[in-house]
Protein backbone atom coordinates (compact mmCIF):
# COMPACT_ATOMS: atom_id res chain seq x y z
CA UNK A 1 0.00 0.00 0.00
CA UNK A 2 1.56 3.51 -1.23
CA UNK A 3 1.77 6.38 1.59
CA UNK A 4 -1.04 8.20 0.25
CA UNK A 5 -3.56 5.34 0.22
CA UNK A 6 -2.40 5.22 3.55
CA UNK A 7 -3.51 8.12 4.53
CA UNK A 8 -6.75 8.46 2.43
CA UNK A 9 -7.44 5.52 4.90
CA UNK A 10 -6.33 7.02 7.63
CA UNK A 11 -8.79 9.67 6.91
CA UNK A 12 -11.53 7.57 6.22
CA UNK A 13 -11.27 5.67 9.66
CA UNK A 14 -11.09 9.33 11.51
CA UNK A 15 -14.30 10.18 10.13
CA UNK A 16 -15.94 7.56 11.32
CA UNK A 17 -14.39 7.66 14.76
CA UNK A 18 -15.28 11.73 14.32
CA UNK A 19 -11.49 12.84 15.65
CA UNK A 20 -11.98 16.21 14.54
CA UNK A 21 -8.38 17.19 14.98
CA UNK A 22 -7.10 14.25 13.47
CA UNK A 23 -9.09 14.78 10.23
CA UNK A 24 -8.43 18.15 10.17
CA UNK A 25 -4.60 17.70 9.90
CA UNK A 26 -4.96 14.68 7.37
CA UNK A 27 -7.09 16.57 4.93
CA UNK A 28 -5.02 19.12 5.15
CA UNK A 29 -2.42 16.56 4.41
CA UNK A 30 -3.95 15.60 1.47
CA UNK A 31 -4.53 19.03 0.39
CA UNK A 32 -0.70 19.62 0.15
CA UNK A 33 -0.20 16.65 -1.61
CA UNK A 34 -2.86 17.25 -4.53
CA UNK A 35 -1.97 20.72 -4.60
CA UNK A 36 1.80 19.29 -5.48
CA UNK A 37 0.68 16.85 -7.73
CA UNK A 38 -1.35 19.39 -9.60
CA UNK A 39 1.27 21.87 -9.86
CA UNK A 40 3.48 19.47 -11.26
CA UNK A 41 1.27 17.30 -12.83
CA UNK A 42 2.62 14.43 -11.67
CA UNK A 43 1.95 11.69 -9.30
CA UNK A 44 3.37 11.60 -6.44
CA UNK A 45 5.69 8.62 -5.05
CA UNK A 46 6.22 7.74 -1.26
CA UNK A 47 9.46 9.93 -1.51
CA UNK A 48 7.53 12.68 -2.96
CA UNK A 49 4.81 12.31 -0.45
CA UNK A 50 7.66 12.04 2.18
CA UNK A 51 8.88 15.49 1.36
CA UNK A 52 5.38 17.13 1.52
CA UNK A 53 5.06 15.95 4.82
CA UNK A 54 8.21 17.26 6.20
CA UNK A 55 7.63 20.56 4.71
CA UNK A 56 4.66 20.79 6.31
CA UNK A 57 6.20 19.40 9.61
CA UNK A 58 9.40 21.99 9.80
CA UNK A 59 6.17 24.80 9.16
CA UNK A 60 4.31 23.65 12.26
CA UNK A 61 7.58 23.68 14.14
CA UNK A 62 8.12 27.21 13.47
CA UNK A 63 4.73 28.16 14.32
CA UNK A 64 5.31 26.71 17.31
CA UNK A 65 8.31 28.64 18.03
CA UNK A 66 6.43 31.95 16.97
CA UNK A 67 3.70 31.27 18.83
CA UNK A 68 5.17 30.00 22.15
CA UNK A 69 7.62 33.46 21.78
CA UNK A 70 4.03 35.43 21.43
CA UNK A 71 2.49 34.15 24.56
CA UNK A 72 -0.08 32.03 22.59
CA UNK A 73 0.21 28.51 24.43
CA UNK A 74 -3.65 27.71 23.17
CA UNK A 75 -2.47 27.69 19.68
CA UNK A 76 1.34 26.46 19.83
CA UNK A 77 -0.27 23.32 21.45
CA UNK A 78 -2.64 23.04 18.45
CA UNK A 79 0.51 22.97 16.49
CA UNK A 80 2.21 20.52 18.28
CA UNK A 81 -1.45 18.48 18.21
CA UNK A 82 -0.85 18.58 14.09
CA UNK A 83 3.23 17.57 13.90
CA UNK A 84 2.30 14.41 16.15
CA UNK A 85 0.05 13.09 13.31
CA UNK A 86 1.64 14.26 10.32
CA UNK A 87 5.45 12.44 12.34
CA UNK A 88 3.02 9.31 12.02
CA UNK A 89 3.90 9.34 8.37
CA UNK A 90 7.51 9.52 7.94
CA UNK A 91 9.36 6.88 8.89
CA UNK A 92 12.16 6.63 11.43
CA UNK A 93 14.83 8.80 11.84
CA UNK A 94 18.45 7.43 11.48
CA UNK A 95 20.33 7.28 14.40
CA UNK A 96 23.49 9.66 14.85
CA UNK A 97 25.38 6.68 15.23
CA UNK A 98 24.05 5.93 11.83
CA UNK A 99 24.54 8.72 9.92
CA UNK A 100 28.09 9.13 11.33
CA UNK A 101 29.03 5.61 9.42
CA UNK A 102 26.91 6.84 6.42
CA UNK A 103 29.39 9.77 6.13
CA UNK A 104 32.33 8.04 6.76
CA UNK A 105 31.19 5.42 3.69
CA UNK A 106 30.62 8.45 1.46
CA UNK A 107 33.89 10.17 2.54
CA UNK A 108 35.60 6.94 1.49
CA UNK A 109 33.84 6.42 -1.76
CA UNK A 110 34.11 10.28 -2.92
CA UNK A 111 37.94 10.10 -1.66
CA UNK A 112 36.67 13.71 -0.41
CA UNK A 113 39.70 15.46 1.85
CA UNK A 114 39.04 18.55 3.02
CA UNK A 115 36.07 21.54 3.63
CA UNK A 116 36.26 21.87 -0.68
CA UNK A 117 35.18 18.54 -0.97
CA UNK A 118 32.04 19.00 0.93
CA UNK A 119 29.37 20.13 -1.37
CA UNK A 120 30.83 16.71 -3.59
CA UNK A 121 30.09 14.54 -0.04
CA UNK A 122 26.66 16.26 0.45
CA UNK A 123 25.76 15.19 -3.35
CA UNK A 124 26.54 11.70 -2.60
CA UNK A 125 24.80 11.98 1.01
CA UNK A 126 21.95 13.20 -0.08
CA UNK A 127 19.67 10.50 -2.60
CA UNK A 128 20.78 7.66 0.08
CA UNK A 129 19.43 9.70 3.36
CA UNK A 130 16.87 12.06 2.20
CA UNK A 131 13.87 11.46 4.25
CA UNK A 132 15.80 9.47 6.18
CA UNK A 133 17.42 11.45 8.36
CA UNK A 134 17.58 15.09 9.25
CA UNK A 135 19.60 16.58 6.88
CA UNK A 136 21.11 19.63 9.39
CA UNK A 137 22.62 16.94 11.04
CA UNK A 138 23.74 14.82 8.20
CA UNK A 139 25.68 18.77 7.03
CA UNK A 140 27.26 19.13 10.82
CA UNK A 141 28.72 15.54 10.77
CA UNK A 142 30.14 16.28 7.19
CA UNK A 143 31.67 19.50 8.29
CA UNK A 144 33.19 17.88 11.35
CA UNK A 145 34.27 14.81 9.00
CA UNK A 146 36.05 17.01 6.80
CA UNK A 147 37.21 20.13 9.16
Amino acid sequence: MTLKARITDDMKAAMKAKETGRLATIRLLLAAIKQKEVDERIELDDTAVNAVIEKLVKQRKDSVSQYEAAGRQDLADVEKAEITVLSAYLPEKMSSEEIAAAVAAAKAETGAAGPADMGKLMTALKPLLAGKADMAEVSKQVKAALG
